[in-house]
């Protein structure tokens, strides 16, 4: 009989690597007195996930391996049948799943999957397939003496949204592609499948882009250059927020990784005294992003406050942005306590003086919402789609069309206001 509690399958691509059954006790447990395609499924999942973290980023590792666990674990707990027997109708119903699991398989924050004790590797109780998103403001209303009534009626609100759904998809369908490639399936059902999920539904919504308006911004670098003027140490913060915004970048493209760390002298100039930053970005592609004379004064006191002077040189191999402690660049998880550190002082300073409403974006701002408050703004002020899109490193100008532009609905808005009741 099948086991009910899912449990994390797949360790990081480092630790698959290296994987043996008797590091993780808990999961040779889970697949004894199991029928054999458990296993075979298994090693299935962990010759793809070792193709995909040998060619594509951690970040593609982790989504493929959320999405190849979910589907495993499916098949072995709830549908209780090989995945190369699945037909449409299967992937189908596995999709109603997604849409609304069984709420021991719902999560409500992220969770390592496994803990290492007495050289073992133990699976995370808390860890679960899916979780329920919270926003920032109510995350801090779940707390430890939540009774678990309440934290069972926030999972059975639980729904993916299109994107996840999306991604569910081409999880399965890309997982099923490699499977053909090696011969151990003879079809993808999961491709023919999606075109009839009806949870999918066709989006002509105006978008609502995660954004700071001006005024939420201008309270962001105010606070932020009060901060680096009181203290050098914020010098950090204060680059760091103008290099998200005015640049475009992602956080990660400020981060220290395995396979990239930024410098002073990934800041170049051409021929025309133009500045740029060569960047790293999604998909292992290198792009070089405009730089602004505007920004310069920011980037010239952060260096400053490094006892570095001037602008940087092309041969400059100083770390981008650098530890307070220890040597090396700063990790992306600790470049976003930097930023919201800035954030919770902005929207404690706007609240006082504009009110809880206009400041309430700023509770729920990400660092990402920088990357698209710069591209929002450069595009109201009539730049080119084009020039944006290349500084963004979109592959299509569409995808910058979708996302940022707003000014035609601005205007449909500005003149709906108009109408009449009598």
């Amino acid at each position: 009989m099948a086991a009910s509690k899912p449990v994390p399958l797949y360790p990081t691509y480092l630790d698959l690597l290296d994987f043996d059954f008797e590091d993780y006790p808990e999961l040779n447990d889970f697949f004894s007195d199991q029928p054999n395609w458990w296993l075979e499924h298994f090693n299935w999942g962990k010759a793809y996930l070792e193709y995909v973290g040998r060619n594509k980023s951690p970040h593609t590792y982790d989504r493929f391996r959320n999405e190849v666990e979910r589907f495993l674990l499916w098949s072995f707990l709830e549908k209780q049948t090989p995945i190369d027997q699945l037909r449409k109708a299967d992937i189908l119903e596995y999709a109603d799943f997604c849409w609304q699991p069984a709420v021991n398989w719902i999560g409500t924050s992220n969770q390592e999957r496994f803990k290492v004790a007495a050289g073992y590797s133990s699976a995370n109780e808390h860890w679960a397939p899916f979780k329920v998103q919270l926003a920032k403001s109510q995350s801090s209303k779940l707390t430890a003496n939540a009774q678990p009534l309440d934290v069972n009626q926030l999972k059975k609100k639980y729904r993916p949204s299109q994107q996840t759904l999306t991604s569910m998809f081409t999880g399965i369908i890309v997982f099923y592609n490699y499977l053909m490639s090696e011969e151990f399936c003879l079809g993808n059902p999961a491709q023919i499948a999606k075109k009839d999920c009806r949870h999918f539904i066709t989006d002509v919504q105006v978008k609502d882009v995660n954004r700071l308006s001006t005024a939420q911004w201008q309270y962001v670098l105010d606070v932020a250059v009060e901060m680096a003027d009181e203290d050098a140490v914020y010098e950090r913060n204060l680059f760091v927020i103008a290099a998200l915004k005015t640049l475009f970048l992602r956080i990660s493209e400020l981060s220290e990784r395995a396979t990239w760390s930024p410098i002073m002298g990934h800041f170049w100039l051409d021929d025309d005294d133009n500045w740029w930053l060569k960047v790293f970005g999604k998909g292992r592609k290198l792009r070089d992003v405009t730089v602004p004379v505007d920004f310069l004064p920011f980037l010239e006191r952060y260096r400053l406050s490094r006892g570095l002077y001037g602008l940087p040189s092309s041969n400059e191999n100083t770390v981008l942005v650098e530890k307070i402690r220890g040597q090396g660049g700063m990790t992306a998880r600790h470049l976003r306590r930097i930023v919201q550190a800035v954030f919770d002082q902005a929207y404690d300073k706007m609240r006082q003086y504009e009110g809880e409403n206009k400041a309430l974006r700023l509770k729920e701002a990400t660092t990402h919402w920088l990357r698209h408050t710069g591209a929002s703004m450069e595009i109201e002020r009539g730049r080119e789609l084009k020039d944006v899109s290349e500084d963004l490193g979109h592959a299509s100008m569409a995808t910058t069309d979708t996302v940022y532009v707003q000014t035609e609905n601005k205007q449909r808005a500005a003149s709906g206001k108009k109408r009449k009741v009598n």
